[in-house]
C-alpha cells in the first residue's frame, strides 16, 4: 500500500494529508494560535488534591488546571501524590478536550524516530505491532548493546523494525543529549513550559513517514528546508522524499483532499452500493449507523445487508481515522441472520481497523448487530476543531418549529397580561415566526387579542434565530 503525505502550511495554519493509494485516510491541523501540547514538558505546582479520585488539579501556567492522576506517576498505584503547593515535572499525554484540562504524566519520555527515551526508568519494550518473534529478539540484543551503562528505558517503536544499529545509536544519542538540555532548563524553571514538541510538520518526519511512504510534499519553501534538514540529520533515509510543491493548483487539492475534508464534516456518509453511514459524535460517545438506502442487491435480501455490512466495515475504518473520533464508538450494523455473515463482516472491520495507528479495540457483535468500539483520543477531532456549536441551537442539531415558538409566545404574552396592566404588547421575532403569526395562527393571534382587551403588535428582527423571541410591554 502507497502513502503520499501532503503538507500544506500558511502563517496561520500546518495541514498534513496522508494518502494511501489516491484515497484521504488522515488529516492533522496544527494552528499557530492553538498548538497541541501533547508531549510538552512543564514544571507544574500542585493547585488542589482529589484524595476520592487519587488525582490532583495541577497548575502549568495554561488557563485550565490539568488532570493527573496516581496511576500515571512514576511507581503508578503505590505512589502517594505530593502536597498541595509541591512542585514536581510533568508532561502531556492529553491534549485539553472540551471542557476537561490537559492529562498529565510525570513519567517522561522523548521520542525520536525508532524509539521513545525514559530517562528516569530502567525499562526496555517493543511495539507490540512487531509480532515477530526473531526480530523482537534481534532489536532486544541492539538495544541493550547500543544504549550502553548510561542508564534510561527504551521503548522501541513500530518503526525500529529492521532498524540497524547505527540508526539505534543515533537516536539514543540525540535524546539522551536533549534531556540534558531539558534538565539543566529545569534547575531554575518557574511554573509554566520547559520543554515543546516539535512543529507538526518535523513530527511528520519523524513519526508519519514509513518506508510505503514514497513522497513528503510541502509547499512551504522555509517548511521544506526546515524538514528535509531535520530529515537528513534525524532520518537520513527519509531525506530523499522530501519534496517542494511549488505547483500553482493548491497542494490540497490534489486527490480532492479539500472536498474530502468538507465531507468528513458531514454526519452522512454515501457507500458505492447506495447504501450509506449516519455518524453522530456526542460528548459520550459516537454512534455509527449502517442502512442499505438505495441498495437492494440482485439475489436476496440477506446477501444485501451482508454486502453492505462488509462495505461499512471498510468505510468505517476510515471514516474514525479521517475525522480523528476517539472515546467509544457504536456501532449500530444491519442485523444478519447467518452467523457466518455476522463473524466476516467484524473480521472485516478489524482488519480495516488494524491500519489505525491510534490503539483501538473491537468487541463482539451483539445479537442485535452492535459492536463496541475504543479508539485512543489525544487530540480533538476534526470535527471539534473546524466546527463549533450551531449558535440557534445550541448543540443540540435540531430547531424548535415556528408553530412551536408561537404558542410559547401566547403562553407568554398571557402569564405577561396576569402580572402588568399595560396598554399594549410588541413581539419581536425572526421573520419565520412573524410570517407564521401572520399566516396559519392569524386567527389564534386575534383570538388572543380579544381575550386579553389589548392590542398586539408584530417587529421582525434579523439577527434572531428561528428560537428566539422577546415580548415587550408598553
Amino acid at each position: 500500500m502507497s502513502e503520499e503525505i501532503l503538507v500544506n502550511v500558511t502563517p496561520q495554519e500546518t495541514r498534513v494529508a496522508i494518502v494511501e493509494n489516491g484515497v484521504l485516510q488522515e488529516v492533522h491541523i496544527e494552528r499557530a494560535a492553538h498548538r497541541g501540547i501533547v508531549g510538552n514538558i512543564y514544571k507544574g505546582r500542585i493547585a488542589r488534591l482529589l484524595p476520592g479520585m487519587q488525582a490532583a488539579f495541577v497548575d502549568i501556567g495554561l488557563e485550565r488546571a490539568a488532570f493527573l492522576q496516581t496511576s500515571d506517576m512514576k511507581n503508578g498505584s503505590t505512589t502517594e501524590m505530593p502536597g498541595e503547593g509541591r512542585e514536581l515535572i510533568v508532561q502531556v499525554i492529553k491534549d485539553p478536550l472540551g471542557t476537561k484540562g490537559a492529562r498529565l504524566t510525570t513519567q517522561i519520555s522523548l521520542a525520536a524516530r525508532y524509539l521513545v527515551y525514559m530517562p528516569e526508568s530502567d525499562h526496555i519494550g517493543i511495539s507490540q505491532k512487531i509480532d515477530n518473534e526473531a526480530e523482537r529478539e534481534r532489536l532486544r540484543a541492539l538495544i541493550r548493546a547500543a544504549a550502553g551503562s548510561e542508564g534510561g528505558g527504551f521503548i522501541l517503536r513500530t518503526l525500529a523494525e529492521q532498524a540497524g544499529e547505527e540508526d539505534l545509536k543515533r537516536d539514543i544519542q540525540y535524546l539522551r543529549k536533549l534531556w540534558l538540555r531539558i534538565s539543566a532548563r529545569l534547575v531554575d524553571a518557574p511554573v509554566g513550559l520547559v520543554h515543546e514538541d516539535l512543529a507538526l510538520a518535523l513530527r511528520v518526519m519523524r513519526d508519519l513517514v514509513r518506508d510505503n511512504v514514497e513522497k513528503v510534499r510541502i509547499d512551504s519553501r522555509e517548511t521544506y528546508a526546515k524538514a528535509y534538514d531535520f530529515a537528513r540529520e534525524f532520518v537520513p533515509e527519509v531525506a530523499a522524499r522530501v519534496e517542494y510543491y511549488p505547483g500553482e493548483r493548491p497542494i490540497l487539492d490534489l486527490y480532492s483532499v479539500e472536498d474530502e475534508i468538507k465531507r468528513a464534516l458531514e454526519a452522512r456518509v454515501a457507500l458505492k452500493s447506495g447504501g450509506y453511514l449516519v455518524i453522530d459524535q456526542t460528548e459520550a460517545m459516537t454512534t455509527v449507523d449502517v442502512n442499505t438506502g438505495a441498495f437492494v442487491g440482485r439475489r436476496n435480501l440477506e446477501e444485501t445487508l451482508f454486502k453492505t455490512n462488509l462495505e461499512a466495515a471498510q468505510a468505517i475504518a476510515r471514516q474514525l481515522r479521517l475525522r480523528n473520533i476517539g472515546g467509544m464508538i457504536i456501532v449500530d450494523f444491519i442485523d444478519m441472520a447467518a452467523p457466518e455473515h455476522r463473524r466476516q463482516v467484524l473480521r472485516a472491520l478489524e482488519r480495516a481497523l488494524s491500519h489505525d495507528r491510534a490503539k483501538v479495540s473491537v468487541t463482539d457483535m451483539s445479537p442485535l448487530g452492535l459492536v463496541e468500539i475504543t479508539r485512543k483520543r489525544t487530540r480533538e477531532s476534526l470535527e471539534r476543531l473546524l466546527c463549533e456549536p450551531c449558535p440557534a441551537c445550541k448543540g443540540r442539531g435540531v430547531l424548535k418549529t415556528t408553530e412551536t415558538v408561537t404558542y410559547e409566545i401566547f403562553r407568554e404574552i398571557l402569564r405577561t397580561a396576569r402580572q402588568f396592566g399595560t396598554d399594549q404588547y410588541l413581539v419581536v421575532a425572526s421573520q419565520a415566526v412573524i410570517d407564521r403569526l401572520l399566516d396559519d395562527q392569524a386567527q389564534n393571534l386575534a383570538n388572543l387579542q380579544e381575550f386579553i382587551g389589548r392590542p398586539i403588535h408584530l417587529q421582525v428582527e434579523s439577527l434572531y434565530n428561528q428560537e428566539e423571541f422577546d415580548v415587550v410591554v408598553t
